[in-house]
Order: C-alpha cells, then structure tokens, then sequence
C-alpha cells in the first residue's frame, strides 16, 4: 500500500514540474492603427443589427396592441399591476416569478418549473436589462420587460433555449425584497 501512495506522490509531482515548465502565452496587444481599421466598421454592423432588433420590438409590440415604455438603453418595459410595496433599490435582494420568452412565443424558462429567482440587485449575476427593469419596480408589481441581445444573452445566447443574439420577454412579479 505505501509502495502505491509512494508512486502516486512521485507522479503528481512529475505533472507539476511539467505543468510548470510550460511557458505562458502572452496576450498580443493589437496596434493603435490596427484597432482602428476595424472599429467603424464594427460599429456600423452593431448599429445595423440594433435597427433590425428595435424593427422587429416595434412589430412585436404592434401585434400585441402593446404600448410599453423605453428607457435610454433600449429596454421596453410596461408596469401592468401596481403592488402596493416598497421601491425596489441597488442591494436589495428580490425574489420573483417570473417566465422568458422569445418572441415568437417560446417558453424558454419560468418560476413554474425552476423555482423563483431571486438575485441581489446591482451586483450582476442576471442579465442586465432584468437588473435595468426590476430597479422601476415596487414589491408586489407585475410588468413585461423586452430585452435586447446586448443586454440579455448577447451573441451566444445560454448555449441551452436561448439561441445567439435573441431578444427576450420577461413577464416578472416581485414577490419580496430583502435588505442586506
């Protein structure tokens, strides 16, 4: 038996020494100049691509008969019950029920199969529009957010039922707050 652990030991080391010979890729950082060739046209594709996201809320919300709100980031939000709870603020953790869509109307997660979701508030963690919407909200509000890629699962989408570059619908209800 020592015979084994002695062998195992001696092995381990042998892939630390390895491990630790192996030299460390350094990051290359790309030239001024470089950067900026790529930059405007990069920008004009984000610029494209957020014009044909805004096209497909505005028909989205048309359909539906939709009059939502919008903030200065983009996020479309609409309060449709008042709870008669406190203002939802930075540190406070909330729970909520909750459902995402996309909009073509597949579920893709809810509070009914995966429990509530609850999350500290400004500290990241969830994506960045829910964080947005749930700080215009009191305990006890239900509303609709519409989010936009950038800031809901980006160009890769969950790598699960969220696909690449979605834009999502969260229908959300706080069902409590905490102070911490």
């Amino acid at each position: 038996m020592k015979n084994k652990t002695f062998r195992f030991f001696v092995l381990i080391l042998i892939l630390i020494g390895f491990s630790c010979n192996e030299k460390t890729p350094k990051l290359k950082m790309i030239p001024k100049e470089e950067f900026k060739k790529y930059k405007i046209p990069l920008e004009k594709a984000n610029r494209g691509l957020l014009k044909i996201d805004r096209e497909r809320i505005e028909a989205y919300l048309k359909r539906r008969n939709w009059q939502m709100q919008e903030t200065g980031t983009g996020l479309r939000y609409m309060i449709y019950e008042k709870g008669e709870g406190e203002k939802i603020e930075a540190g406070d953790v909330v729970e909520l029920n909750y459902e995402i869509s996309l909009l073509d109307g597949s579920l893709c997660y809810s509070s009914d199969s995966l429990g509530v979701k609850s999350f500290k508030v400004g500290q990241g963690g969830v994506e960045s529009g829910l964080e947005e919407g749930i700080l215009l909200l009191s305990v006890g509000d239900k509303a609709r957010f519409i989010i936009l890629p950038f800031m809901a699962h980006s160009l890769l989408g969950d790598f699960d039922k969220i696909p690449p570059r979605s834009i999502i619908v969260y229908e959300v209800e706080v069902l409590q707050k905490l102070k911490f």
